[in-house]
């Protein structure tokens, strides 16, 4: 029965128990006067170290409080989170202030110190006059009390945000911002939060190693980056795994040690794009945008950093020539870091230039390092007893660590005694050849060993044929799916068993796997898989891709499971089989854009597909769609470039249809970012052009409709013209008038017949079922009810949304509730308008990388809470960031609405000259978007920011302190 804490002044003990509870609160406080004389000791060391007068005073006051509490509160349990968040204060002012130069002080950082002596000292005045009073006993037994440290809490939160480096920085598209503490420190809940990855632990089986970690240690430490290089096998990624938990790199770099493996990919079809997304991922941030060098520049510059970059050979021998251009040269901005240390593991000596790498060659073990490893595993003799002929055979593996491991298994589960395990390795040596490209003759030797073993000969060519399987697909073999992918192997499950205990293959994530060596041998040395097998894989996968493109939700698991998997045996096809592959080609990608939203791999090798008249239809399809992924990703210029190479396929292949599907798509693209003339004029040449009058009515339709979406923003026609033409159409229709009413209001008609209309038509949209008609005129009800001030409809308007949208897998629910959490700040309430910001800022399982509208979405709806706050410090921060994301993603309406946040923050500081240039930039940029100034929120009123801030109005109307400017 679950434990039920007593009312205060109850009783929980049962009768005629023995009274415990006495002793276990006296055994807690005493534990916590403990933690409070470490801390409050830590501070005031800290105190006497730090170089800035408002630094130190800041730390005494913590302390003075903890004292206070060490002092007088008897229930010292109740202030465990405190005393935590002082702990984390104390850590985030010694590592603000180390190299902080006086500019930096005089700054957002000295700002960031200001705003925490205020809080730090009105929580000390209250702590004081409450110890005077000799009120503290009583005060603090009661529920009232917990509800005061809850908000003491709730401010310390609030304050150590301000201390996050990358809001203070202005900087952030689609990064995750971190705050300088370590994970577990509590963040605020409108700061979207870092997770990093954790670093790989120490390998377990590491001999003779230890100089050269030491070695390798004293370099990383010293700033040095390192390329450690060799062959498979030798213990790279292990000794890099190693040095990654030395106590003097924790020290240093603390949990900013990342380990970035590269294993798995296929050099032949890696990009730029799968390099950095990778390289993101390792980092626990999101990769959104036309510029990921810069969004992990920005995350790696807050502090030391170490990067291991794991099994760099893939990327450094990429076959794509932009990749083989462009992956150097980031890994060279990113070495150019101050405090970010590199450390790389290649089998290749093409280590990026511009880069002052320490190259070392990892060396074979000696001789009594690869008997330790040897008798470590193989136990059936002991070194003493085995020890000359053992040592021969060794020597002759060059004491290469794998090749010792493979070995050393393959003796063990076989049960060979040490002659027949050297009789067995000098009958396959003398007949091994040297397969070259940088691997060791003795891998091949050990390999070969171990296949010619008697549980792996038992088991006949099947235990061959399913090595190269796994060696094929990037993830392995998924078990649980292997006897659907593989039906003709019949002893599947025990090959894997055997497989595993001859250390050829491990598990990971419900994956059969191979090291990277064995795998590069198994590809190089053993018959590929063969036609049976490509087959079945080929078949199970297509016919996965198939239902779920049918479906949707069809087998969507397994897309998202097997998605590397899929993705390569498609890329592999399209080279071998590509007029069977390109249907699943650009059905994947589908599936990929509902389930898994990311960059893939495919994009060269679609590129890449020769055109003629078979193939035009078939690669503009792939095209398409893959265009439509770049668009859910906000990857704009991609998704802009894929969508123009369709439309002049589908026109080549006398698809006029299909072509101006993707026209129109492109445009409503421009209309997002804030182009509205670009919009409409590319709507208009289409209307204009040959094609016009071979699209169906229902396709002219939706042009009308995307072309006065785009005329409504800049007011170029009355809001009587606006969706009549595309409301002619029986598709279009319900979704037309909705947005014909729509812009009556948003042009100023009449709320109360607006809201009758969209009531009406919401009642029609419902029981046609359709949700994005249902979602528009819901949309509509919400900006009707914020200007009429009627903010709990608008609320419930918006829940609805969130309700309709949480089953459909859809982003939406992240944007209605950061529109809720606008609404709240307009009832008042900050709180939860916070709350509902945090809540939208979580991970969402739909994306595998959160997408950059929703990030501008986001900071803007935060910025503008904050300002409504009054913290204005906080908002300015958001509306920087937004800049920064705008700029990237070429979004000039965000941009817009976050110059003009600006602009009020500088008028509320009484920076006229700062506001004035701030409005200016907005007006400037309502001038290139084609959009009439007065009318900047005038189709987004949720935007729009209350009407205290009146800074823009003034600069509009030329009026004080904006007189003559205009």
């Amino acid at each position: 029965m679950p434990f039920k804490k007593p009312k205060a002044g109850g009783s929980n003990k049962s009768k005629g128990s023995k009274e415990h509870a006495p002793e276990t609160e006296e055994s807690q406080d005493d534990t916590m006067s403990q933690l409070l004389d470490d801390t409050i000791t830590a501070i005031n060391f800290t105190r006497d170290l730090v170089p800035n007068d408002l630094a130190r005073g800041v730390l005494g006051t913590v302390a003075n409080i903890l004292m206070i509490v060490q002092s007088v509160i008897k229930n010292k349990s109740d202030f465990l989170a405190i005393v935590k968040k002082c702990e984390t204060i104390r850590k985030i002012i010694e590592r603000a202030t180390k190299d902080a130069t006086e500019d930096d002080l005089q700054g957002s950082l000295g700002d960031a110190l200001s705003e925490l002596n205020i809080s730090v000292n009105r929580m000390n005045s209250e702590a004081a006059s409450k110890k005077e009073q000799r009120l503290w006993q009583r005060f603090f037994s009661v529920r009232i009390d917990r509800d005061q440290i809850a908000g003491w809490e709730k401010d310390f939160d609030r304050v150590i945000a301000l201390f996050n480096f990358e809001a203070i920085a202005g900087i952030a598209v689609g990064m995750k911002k971190l705050v300088l503490e370590s994970k577990g420190n509590a963040t605020s809940i409108d700061a979207p939060k870092y997770r990093p990855n954790e670093p790989p632990s120490r390998p377990a089986m590491l001999y003779g190693r230890d100089d050269l970690v030491a070695e390798l240690t004293n370099l990383v430490v010293n700033g040095e980056h390192i390329a450690l290089i060799g062959p498979g096998g030798m213990g790279k990624s292990s000794l890099a795994k190693a040095i990654l938990n030395e106590p003097l790199v924790t020290k240093k770099f603390a949990d900013r040690r990342f380990f970035v493996t590269y294993d798995g990919l296929d050099p032949s079809t890696i990009t730029f794009e799968t390099f950095m997304t990778r390289f993101a991922a390792a980092l626990g941030i999101e990769s959104a945008g036309a510029d990921p060098v810069r969004q992990i520049s920005t995350l790696l510059r807050s502090a030391n950093a170490l990067v291991v970059l794991d099994n760099a050979e893939t990327f450094e021998e990429a076959s794509a020539s932009s990749a083989l251009r462009e992956i150097p040269q980031a890994i060279a901005e990113i070495a150019d870091i101050h405090g970010v240390i590199l450390i790389l593991t290649s089998r290749s000596r093409r280590s990026a230039p511009n880069v002052p790498w320490i190259t070392k060659d990892i060396p074979p073990l000696d001789s009594s390092s690869a008997q330790e490893a040897f008798f470590r595993i193989y136990r059936l003799a002991s070194p003493g007893d085995a020890e000359g002929g053992i040592t021969y055979l060794l020597q002759d593996l060059e004491f290469h660590p794998l090749s010792i491991n493979l070995l050393a298994n393959a003796a063990q589960q076989n049960g060979w005694s040490p002659p027949i395990l050297l009789k067995r390795w000098k009958d396959w040596h003398s007949a091994v050849l040297d397969h070259g490209e940088g691997k060791l003759q003795s891998l091949s030797c050990t390999m070969q060993l171990s296949l010619s073993s008697p549980s792996i000969q038992k088991l006949g060519e099947e235990a061959r044929h399913v090595l190269a399987v796994i060696a094929f697909l990037p993830q392995g073999l998924n078990e649980s799916l292997s006897k659907r992918i593989l039906p003709s192997t019949l002893q599947m499950d025990t090959i894997s068993d055997v497989l595993w205990r001859q250390s050829l293959v491990y598990r990971q994530d419900g994956f059969v796997k191979m090291l990277a060596p064995i795998r590069h041998y198994v590809r190089d040395s053993l018959p590929a898989p063969d036609s049976t097998r490509l087959r079945e894989i080929r078949t199970f996968y297509y016919r996965t891709v198939q239902w779920c493109s049918e479906e949707r939700d069809g087998h969507a698991d397994i897309i998202i499971s097997d998605h590397l998997n899929i993705e390569h045996v498609i890329a592999f096809d399209l080279a071998h089989l590509p007029k069977e592959t390109y249907p699943t080609c650009w059905q994947f990608l589908q599936c990929l854009g509902w389930h898994l939203p990311r960059p893939t791999t495919l994009t060269p090798t679609i590129s890449n597909i020769v055109e003629n008249s078979s193939t035009w239809m078939l690669k503009a399809h792939c095209l398409s769609t893959l265009a439509h992924l770049y668009n859910t990703l906000s990857q704009l210029a991609e998704a802009t470039q894929a969508y123009e190479a369709a439309e002049a396929l589908y026109l080549t292949a006398g698809d006029p249809e299909s072509m101006g599907n993707c026209l129109i798509t492109r445009a409503d693209l421009l209309r997002c970012q804030g182009r509205f003339v670009q919009s409409q004029n590319l709507l208009e040449d289409l209307q204009h052009s040959d094609s016009w009058k071979s699209l169906s009515e229902t396709m002219k339709a939706r042009a009308w409709n995307f072309l006065d979406t785009a005329r409504m923003y800049t007011f170029a026609a009355s809001a009587d013209e606006l969706f009549v033409k595309s409301s002619e159409d029986r598709v279009w229709d319900l979704n037309s008038k909705i947005w014909h009413w729509r812009a009556k209001f948003y042009y100023g008609r009449d709320a109360v017949q607006v809201k009758t209309h969209l009531e009406d038509l919401l009642l029609q949209c419902t029981s046609a079922g359709d949700v994005v008609d249902r979602r528009d005129a819901l949309d509509g009800l919400t900006d009707v009810a914020f200007c009429e001030g009627r903010l709990s409809d608008a609320m419930d308007n918006l829940q609805t949304l969130v309700e309709m949208f949480e089953e459909q897998n859809s982003d939406d629910v992240l944007w209605y509730t950061a529109r809720k959490a606008v609404v709240a700040s307009n009832q008042g309430d900050c709180d939860l308008a916070r709350e509902l910001i945090h809540k939208a800022s979580e991970p969402f399982p739909f994306f595998a990388l959160r997408n950059a509208r929703t990030f501008l979405h986001l900071s803007h709806c935060s910025a503008r809470i904050e300002l409504a706050a009054g913290e204005y410090d906080v908002a300015e921060s958001h509306f920087t960031a937004a800049i920064e994301g705008c700029d990237i993603q070429d979004n000039l309406r965000s941009k817009a609405y976050s110059f003009r946040g600006l602009g009020e923050v500088a008028f509320a500081r009484s920076n006229f000259a700062l506001a004035a240039e701030r409005f200016a930039e907005t007006w400037s940029l309502c001038t290139e978007m084609g959009m009439p100034p007065r009318h900047l929120y005038s189709c987004v009123p949720l935007y729009t920011l209350p009407d205290k801030f009146k800074g823009w109005a003034l600069f509009l109307e030329g009026q004080s302190p904006f007189a003559n400017i205009m």
